[in-house]
């Protein structure tokens, strides 16, 4: 290979002719904003970030298991407002216990993430903790088939490395992972 093919190839050899492009020419500093426009439109500069819509979701578990980093930055959220505070709740039990208790055996969550509260009878609170919670969806499948649905999975922004191919919106098999604007704001329900 020539080394007119390799300075092409070479970002250092690229950033020196831009540099020098707009040091010579007038155009230079155009085309070097027209670049950073570019970038930004782009979402390379976070103005873009992953989101889960949570109605297209199917809790495939694939956000547990696909995410780069080695836990998840998809968790479950808890729409408080559409929760109906239940004893019997499908996200917290599994389907089939035999004794109404709080063992590990009998609790949908792998991880213990789930909290649940005693309020008044027969009402109970739930809530999420994130440093528990991996992601899995089972608590989200076992709420939307037995509950209300008022939990529901997201990716947190304040963990993700907004990836610029993310690996589990490339396996979600219903396409509920998009890029968003950051303008947007998570997709809640309600």
């Amino acid at each position: 290979m020539n080394n007119r093919n390799e300075n092409r190839k070479s970002p250092v050899a690229r950033r020196k002719f831009l540099r020098t492009l707009g040091s010579t020419v007038a155009g230079g500093t155009i085309l070097v904003v027209s670049g950073a426009l570019i970038r930004k439109a782009k979402g390379r500069d976070g103005d873009y970030y992953w989101q889960i819509d949570p109605h297209k979701c199917t809790q495939c578990g694939r956000c547990e298991t696909h995410c780069v980093l080695p836990v998840s930055a998809v968790k479950c959220i808890h729409a408080n407002k559409v929760c109906g505070y239940c004893d019997l709740c499908g996200g917290y039990y599994r389907s089939s216990v035999k004794e109404l208790n709080t063992a590990a055996e009998n609790l949908m969550c792998p991880t213990g993430a789930i909290e649940r509260k005693y309020v008044e009878d027969p009402y109970f609170e739930y809530t999420i903790n994130e440093d528990l919670c991996n992601g899995c969806g089972k608590c989200v499948k076992g709420c939307n088939s037995f509950g209300n649905g008022s939990l529901y999975l997201q990716v947190k922004r304040d963990l993700c490395k907004d990836c610029n191919e993310c690996r589990i919106a490339n396996v979600c098999p219903s396409d509920a992972i998009a890029r968003v604007p950051v303008a947007t704001a998570y997709k809640l329900k309600e």
